[in-house]
């Protein structure tokens, strides 16, 4: 449970690139696979998009 209290904690900034990138990329795949109608793709990156970006909140930089 300890790494729940992460989740509210500031995310450094290589991590928010990170999520923002996924999110950004998944968008765009997602609306490929609509456009061939393709539900595998659309659900595959759909849920790396959400899941990555939701992730990448449990970082937080170590206290030194």
């Amino acid at each position: 449970m300890k790494h729940f209290k992460n989740y509210y904690k500031p995310t450094p900034e290589k991590w928010r690139k990170i999520g923002d990138a996924l999110l950004a990329s998944s968008t765009a795949m997602t609306f490929v696979g609509v456009q061939i109608d393709d539900k595998r793709i659309i659900t595959f990156f759909l849920v790396l998009g959400v899941v990555g970006k939701f992730l990448t909140n449990f970082f937080t930089e170590e206290a030194k």
